[in-house]
């Protein structure tokens, strides 16, 4: 399972829509690891501007890499932190991390962040089993 949902959040998405913030709160409180990543990556954005904040650091083991594969690989929770943080989030090698602003004059910056090519010249040997 990878968030702790309380007997109340699951109670309203059993009655119908669910309140953002509360499953928000909720990610941030199951996925700590993940929540302080972006949490951070975000504060380097904003205080150092630029086009985009990213991580290279491995996660620190196997539950706090599982934490950013969980966060980033479901549209639902991805979605959540990146309006939650006002930020578009991207990801590459179960670790790297990067949090870009919303303005279209990254647009570029981006997909080139997110691309095959990017991808491939991201590998390396200590990365291939992550």
């Amino acid at each position: 399972m990878s968030l702790d949902v309380s007997p109340a959040l699951l109670e309203q998405a059993e009655r119908g829509e669910v309140d953002e913030a509360a499953f928000v709160d909720c990610v941030r409180t199951s996925l700590p690891y993940a929540w302080e990543m972006i949490s951070s990556l975000v504060e380097r954005l904003k205080e150092d501007g630029g086009q985009f904040a990213d991580n290279q650091t491995p996660p620190p083991d196997e539950q706090a890499r599982g934490q950013l594969l969980r966060a980033l690989a479901s549209d639902a929770i991805r979605g959540a932190l990146q309006r939650h943080f006002g930020v578009r989030l991207a990801f590459q090698n179960c670790h790297r991390v990067a949090v870009f602003p919303q303005d279209p004059s990254v647009d570029e910056t981006l997909a080139r962040f997110t691309s095959v090519r990017s991808q491939i010249l991201n590998q390396s040997p200590e990365l291939r089993d992550c």
